[in-house]
């Protein structure tokens, strides 16, 4: 008989979004995989270190390094390279040298991730859908990084064309709220009325929602009401609100 409770199903990952911004990310390697990783790490606002000999770099890591958005070292890896390092991410073709580097990431407690090599990972890369705000990570656990790839198309391929900006939206108003309602006791009903938002406007309209919108959108909250766009707009005739749940 099935428990009241969800079953556990062992054998997964625990998906997170990890931030890692102003973090120390070490990247071993230059090849194709490696310039991925780059791609993600600083997209995620990291301070990246790639180290590889000159002659393995390929054109889209070579531009990093132009670009100056990566710190450089010409050479092959070393242990001092670990020094004052958060993350460490390999893609090199030496099986005996990713080992290596895994082991002394383990002893320093280091989490790294050994491209190719599932076992010799304490993380996974995912296949990820980006929209603005927006990211959906679809992950395999290392079974099947091209059938990951195919769902994450897929679910990308089904989304509304503007729900990145919709949330865009919704993260500005949500942060004006906490200005409206900083206390601590306010947080659940904080979340229920932004979910009333979320659930009662079109995405059209979030996306179509002005900053003036906004400030009188807010002036619901208190008496917990959850009006239209067009109503919202009908209540500030002149660029104000003047009605009657002004805070």
């Amino acid at each position: 008989m099935k428990g009241p409770y969800p079953e556990i199903q062992g054998g997964g990952s625990l998906i997170l979004a990890w931030q890692v911004r102003n973090k120390r990310v070490l990247v071993v390697g230059g090849g194709e995989v490696a310039a991925g990783r780059i791609v993600n790490v600083l997209n995620a606002d990291a301070k990246v270190l790639v180290v590889s000999p000159r002659e393995r770099l390929n054109e889209e890591v070579a531009y990093r390094i132009e670009q100056k958005q990566v710190d450089y070292i010409d050479r092959k890896f070393e242990p001092s390279d670990l020094d004052g390092v958060d993350m460490v991410l390999t893609a090199v073709d030496d099986p005996e040298a990713s080992t290596q580097i895994y082991k002394l990431c383990h002893e320093k407690k280091i989490p790294a991730n050994i491209a190719d090599v599932p076992p010799e990972c304490d993380f996974y890369f995912g296949s990820v859908h980006r929209d603005g705000p927006l990211q959906i990570m679809v992950s395999t656990n290392g079974n099947g990084p091209k059938m990951a790839n195919i769902v994450r198309r897929q679910i990308a391929a089904s989304l509304p064309n503007n729900i990145g900006a919709a949330i865009q939206k919704i993260g500005v108003l949500r942060r004006k709220l906490r200005k409206v309602a900083p206390l601590q006791e306010e947080g659940p009903k904080r979340m229920q009325w932004m979910s009333k938002v979320c659930e009662s406007w079109p995405l059209d309209d979030i996306c179509d929602m002005t900053e003036e919108d906004m400030e009188v959108l807010l002036g619901y909250y208190r008496p917990n009401c959850i009006p239209s766009l067009e109503e919202v707009r009908l209540s500030e005739p002149s660029g104000a609100y003047n009605g009657p749940f002004l805070i």
